[in-house]
């Protein structure tokens, strides 16, 4: 019997950015035990999925080479592993791959069943696909800077950077779910799409305000959920209350250093960095507020697999609008 093969786009080694993704004919993957194959419709792509390939995160990931990315998926069941039993073929889900062995860029990839919730047909594919980092980052940084999200919140006053991305689109329009009073920065042609999302307060990043990141009606912020790279501890410190906390989602070495002194001294503002951990009740919870038209997902752009470099130099390029998705 012929083996069955697939479309994908994989690279070889470190470095190269859309320049050394190569379409390929591998394999189709085998479902393990406590796994699912899933047909591919929509793979989203998020900024770690670059940086992995750059070498940012070695010698952890990609775990070997040659590698095909991305981790966040929307498709059909087709097969199912042996101790399987919440899904079937047919059945159309969200996952998150294992970021140890990728998978994304291809026509079929195999998902851990822990990490795979049904998508209701309120939800398109590239909802779906958009969801399990971008989202998930967004909901972990909230509830880390003191968010919940039973109705239990006292008044509270979080900014936003860079609000207008991946991560700040969802995290701007889950705040105000949690009824926290929303300050956002983006680019000045983003700011009425930001309002339009929640925010009550949007400063444009280039100006005065947005660079000193000052809210313009005098609050002080409880938490920050920084979205963006290359503002300074000194910049948020001013603005924040006497307990705020500001939610790194990028976590550089010096933020990292800053936050060991920070809590050496005893200090009760906190700079927090955060690294998502995939969580299956987590990918539920916001696939249920998609379902329920609470958490809507802005689409920067759409290309097809054979165009899967352009997708790639897009989300490098860093200014798009929402999310960078590949359909199948």
């Amino acid at each position: 019997m012929a083996e069955r093969v697939m479309q994908a786009v994989q690279y070889t080694g470190y470095g190269g950015g859309a320049a050394g993704l190569k379409h390929v004919k591998v394999p189709i993957p085998s479902p393990k035990k406590d796994e699912i194959l899933l047909k591919l419709e929509a793979t989203s792509i998020n900024p770690v999925d670059w940086k992995i390939q750059k070498g940012m995160l070695r010698p952890f990931l990609p775990s070997k080479f040659p590698f095909i990315p991305c981790a966040d998926v929307a498709g059909e069941v087709i097969e199912v592993g042996p101790a399987v039993s919440s899904f079937k073929a047919g059945d159309k889900v969200v996952a998150m791959l294992n970021f140890l062995n990728g998978g994304g860029l291809a026509e079929f990839a195999v998902a851990p069943v822990a990490l795979t919730v049904s998508r209701p047909s309120e939800v398109s594919a590239t909802e779906g696909a958009s969801l399990p980092t971008a989202a998930a980052t967004a909901l972990q940084a909230l509830k880390a800077g003191g968010t919940k999200f039973d109705g239990s919140n006292k008044p509270s006053n979080v900014l936003i950077t860079a609000a207008s991305g991946g991560v700040g689109h969802y995290a701007v329009q889950l705040a105000k779910l949690a009824n926290l009073h929303v300050t956002a920065t983006c680019g000045a042609r983003n700011i009425e799409l930001v309002k339009s999302l929640g925010a009550d307060e949007v400063l444009d990043y280039k100006t005065p305000d947005g660079t000193s990141l000052k809210s313009p009606s005098g609050r002080k912020y409880d938490s920050v959920i920084h979205c963006t790279t290359g503002i300074g501890w000194s910049t948020f410190e001013p603005n924040l209350t006497t307990n705020g906390k500001v939610i790194d989602i990028t976590p550089s070495f010096k933020s990292i250093v800053t936050t060991v002194l920070k809590k050496v001294t005893f200090s009760k503002k906190q700079l927090v960095p955060l690294l998502l951990v995939p969580k299956g009740e987590d990918l539920k919870f916001l696939v249920n507020l998609a379902k329920e038209g609470k958490l809507k997902t802005l689409v920067d752009s759409r290309y097809p697999l054979t165009k899967a470099e352009e997708a790639w130099t897009k989300s490098i390029d860093g200014h798009a609008t929402g999310k960078i998705i590949v359909e199948m």
